[in-house]
């Protein structure tokens, strides 16, 4: 007979259950054999066909590591679209088409927020307000040939400049961006590691605008660097010693 299950220990099975289903079970739960024989199918396809996707800004820095949860331009998450495939499609750019009953995208589309609002559309309408499916027509106005934005990302370039790209863990490396480790959780996209949530140009890895060298970050605090810096400032000359005697803890 089996021990019994504790509180703390069935919450993480069935985040584990989760991670690793995603929507698949329709928001019924599985049954251990149905579960099992999901894991039997889906996760050896996972681990070699797994999808990463970003948004990319045209100097190739990765802006926008797309997430489960990251909301697509027809306002449903990634995990609701495809994002599984037996076999990886050759045609480019790949499509993952929405899942969700009676959606018309086709293919997913990532657009940043402002703050915790959508971002308007050179028609004033805000992203939410135009139609999922292709030409993405305002649905608020008729002088709107398609949402096109001018909204200004964190690295400088305007939205309509970057490009959400699905690209495989073999496309990824000849690029030489991370691709971290091989993982059986569903709709992962571009995630790696807890860096992958900072936005391209914050990020201090090879999916951002790249590590700085040893050089830099060993190099002294000057006049013209951030307040915060210069606060904290250590001088090179200052021993264990000399600091005490100046806080007044010397003997």
């Amino acid at each position: 007979m089996d021990p019994p299950v504790s509180g703390a220990q069935a919450v993480d099975e069935y985040l584990e259950y989760r991670r690793i289903v995603g929507e698949d079970d329709g928001g019924k739960l599985f049954t251990p054999e149905e579960y099992e024989d999901y894991k039997r199918k889906v996760l050896p396809m996972r681990l070699q066909n797994r999808l990463f996707v970003s948004w990319r800004s045209p100097t190739g820095i990765d802006c926008k590591l797309v997430g489960p949860e990251t909301l697509c331009f027809c306002t449903h998450r990634y995990k609701q679209h495809k994002t599984d495939f037996e076999t990886i499609p050759q045609q480019r750019p790949i499509s993952l088409p929405c899942r969700v009953t009676g959606c018309q995208c086709r293919a997913y589309l990532y657009v940043p927020m402002n703050g915790t609002q959508p971002i308007r559309c050179r028609c004033k309408h805000f992203a939410d307000q135009h139609s999922a499916a292709p030409g993405s027509k305002c649905n608020a106005c008729s002088k709107c040939s398609g949402f096109h934005s001018c909204f200004t990302c964190g690295c400088g370039q305007p939205a309509y400049a970057h490009d959400t790209v699905v690209e495989t863990k073999q496309e990824r490396l000849a690029l030489g961006k991370p691709v971290g480790q091989d993982i059986p959780y569903a709709a992962m996209g571009g995630l790696t590691g807890f860096s992958s949530l900072a936005e391209g140009y914050m990020r201090l890895d090879d999916s951002g605008a790249g590590a700085p060298p040893v050089e830099f970050l060993d190099s002294p605090v000057t006049a013209m660097d951030h307040p915060f810096l210069k606060a904290f400032q250590v001088p090179s000359s200052s021993s264990p010693e000399t600091l005490a005697d100046k806080n007044g803890k010397g003997c």
